[in-house]
């Protein structure tokens, strides 16, 4: 028993830590409205591993991720984690001896994504729900799908573009990009021609959804990520049956 509490204490601090942010984390999971907690997902972890370090590591790297998002994020507001957690933990154990080098790698290319693109950067964008629920992946693989369908959204592979494409949107904002330009300092980054504020980001994303056009259901510890529909577009024709102002 006091070995199972050791174990969850790392997840039960991650809880604490997203509820001290907000007191009920926001699920996109059309059944529910909260998230899966970490202790929960730390249940989960268990249930594929008993490797006491590679456990501890997922805790660590969570956290560092957590604070990372929460810091660079504070608007964000769902806040699923369930696949993932899941994503993590099985390239890690296909990393074999390598597992713990892998978590290690993995929470620093997150943490940097976090940096790079949040409210610190040039780029500053509102929210990360476009990375954690697969809009940015869904595009990425649409544009080469030959050679990218294979590729998981969560993979170190398609950390290692956005962390380029990060770079790229860098150079456009210092070169005065019509597109990226440089933003007064109390503006969010807004690249679509819908409204992204709160009320409209949480309206349009649970419409999408309910009708299961999002990416990848990351509230879901085994989601079948989907990549094939033309979700952009999706997204703009509801943003306007929902009346969700347009940006001119």
């Amino acid at each position: 028993m006091k070995h199972n509490r050791a174990l969850s204490y790392p997840f039960q601090l991650l809880d604490e830590i997203l509820t001290q942010h907000t007191a009920s984390p926001l699920s996109l999971n059309p059944q529910k409205t909260s998230t899966t907690s970490f202790v929960e997902l730390g249940h989960l972890i268990t249930e594929k591993t008993c490797d006491i370090q590679l456990i501890n590591s997922l805790g660590c790297t969570l956290e560092r991720i957590l604070h990372a998002m929460l810091y660079n994020f504070p608007e964000n507001i769902f806040w699923d984690f369930d696949f993932i957690v899941s994503s993590i933990l099985t390239q890690a154990l296909s990393a074999e001896e390598n597992a713990l080098a892998c978590v290690e790698s993995y929470g620093d290319k997150i943490v940097s994504l976090m940096e790079l693109f949040g409210r610190q950067s040039e780029i500053r964008f509102r929210y990360v729900h476009d990375f954690t629920y697969g809009f940015d992946w869904a595009k990425w693989v649409h544009n080469a799908a030959q050679t990218r369908n294979f590729v998981e959204p969560f993979s170190l592979t398609f950390l290692d573009y956005l962390l380029a494409r990060g770079q790229g949107i860098l150079q456009l904002i210092y070169v005065g990009d019509t597109q990226y330009y440089r933003l007064s300092e109390k503006c969010y980054r807004n690249p679509f021609c819908f409204s992204r504020e709160p009320e409209d980001e949480y309206r349009l994303l649970t419409s999408l959804a309910a009708q299961q056009l999002i990416p990848v259901a990351s509230w879901n510890w085994n989601a079948q990520p989907v990549w094939d529909k033309p979700f952009h577009q999706l997204r703009e024709q509801l943003s306007l049956k929902l009346n969700i102002s347009q940006n001119t």
